[in-house]
């Protein structure tokens, strides 16, 4: 099994807290964990977040400011 680097996990720490992760990369992050106290704090900031922002109201967006986020996705994506 392929071990992941710090940057690594941090790539793929959305998919996992979104259980998005193939078996073999959810195990290789988990174990990548046990021995990483930064990344294991990472994620559970990630966590307390997602907990924290999850009983905000939803605020729509402009349409402009929509636009302009999904023109930063993308090309993020691309790189």
């Amino acid at each position: 099994m392929k071990r992941l680097s710090c940057a690594e996990v941090g790539e793929h720490v959305t998919a996992y807290l979104d259980d998005d992760l193939t078996d073999d990369a959810r195990r290789a992050l988990e174990d990548h964990t046990r021995g990483c106290a930064d990344c294991t704090r990472h994620i559970a900031q990630f966590r307390a977040t997602i907990a924290a922002l999850r009983d905000l109201p939803a605020t729509p967006l402009s349409p402009a400011t929509r636009d302009r986020l999904l023109t930063a996705f993308r090309a993020a994506r691309r790189r």
